[in-house]
């Protein structure tokens, strides 16, 4: 079994789906995770269920939209544990729907949540988190595979996603010398809540049943299956360990073979 030396780690969108399966992850490798997501009950619930099982996890209520509310999430982490030194960004919205009818609301919130948020929390665990004073440390994007390829119906979401690879590119060269990594992991279809809703807007915009919408995206898969949330944060616990030290700058995918690029 590989040994991993204690670290903290940051966990946004923690509740549910990769983000919870990525916390439980880190927790189990040792790590001390503090975990940050919009809902106080689900934050309570989950850090509670954590806890039980032997892991040192706290938390706390983070709306990634705001700046405050970043800084503070931030602050709160430093405080419990002393540090940051491995940061994941996976909160994350869905968001699309025929482009000419797509609102200025839907399209800022979907850019906020899923690109800005990436780059508000990386400046704030690199400055106030401690990140850039050492030589050690992990900034890891939960992006997507519509991240390197547009989706139909799909504009908001896809670029934002595409924002998230190229920050990670040029964050990553940034911080090279320094010794902390920056990469993207890129799921595919991936069996969670937000893909549910996802199944459930494109039902309701094609007519479609739901599922006949997964059988028509289970069909795009050359494995046949949607991923499970477990098998997209192994390739997070990879990137956060030290035999993962020479990959940055990278945007990785998860998807059964949905992407190859």
């Amino acid at each position: 079994m590989t040994q991993h030396k204690q670290r903290v780690a940051l966990v946004t969108g923690a509740t549910s789906g990769i983000g919870l399966a990525v916390a439980r992850l880190l927790a189990t490798q040792g790590h001390q995770v503090f975990i940050g997501s919009r809902t106080e009950d689900k934050v309570l619930t989950t850090v509670k269920q954590l806890r039980e099982k032997g892991f040192d996890v706290h938390g706390t209520v983070l709306d990634v939209r705001s700046a405050d509310s970043v800084r503070a999430c931030v602050r709160d982490a430093v405080d419990q544990f002393g540090r940051v030194d491995i940061l994941v960004n996976n909160a994350g919205i869905s968001g699309g729907g025929v482009t000419a009818d797509i609102a200025d609301e839907l399209w800022n919130d979907v850019i906020d949540t899923n690109l800005n948020s990436v780059f508000r929390l990386s400046r704030e665990v690199l400055a106030a988190g401690g990140l850039r004073e050492r030589s050690w440390g992990r900034i890891i994007n939960i992006a997507s595979t519509a991240g390197k390829q547009g989706v139909v119906l799909g504009a908001p979401y896809s670029a934002s996603k595409h924002g998230v690879v190229g920050f990670t590119k040029a964050l990553g060269n940034e911080l090279a010398p320094t010794g902390i990594t920056v990469n993207a992991v890129c799921p595919g279809y991936v069996e969670t809540p937000m893909a549910e809703r996802v199944r459930q807007n494109y039902s309701a915009l094609s007519g479609a049943s739901q599922e006949a919408i997964l059988e028509k995206f289970q069909a795009k898969i050359p494995l046949g299956r949607y991923s499970t949330p477990e098998e997209v944060a192994g390739l997070v616990g990879y990137l956060a360990s030290d035999t993962a030290a020479s990959i940055t700058s990278q945007a990785l995918n998860v998807c059964g073979g949905l992407g190859n690029f």
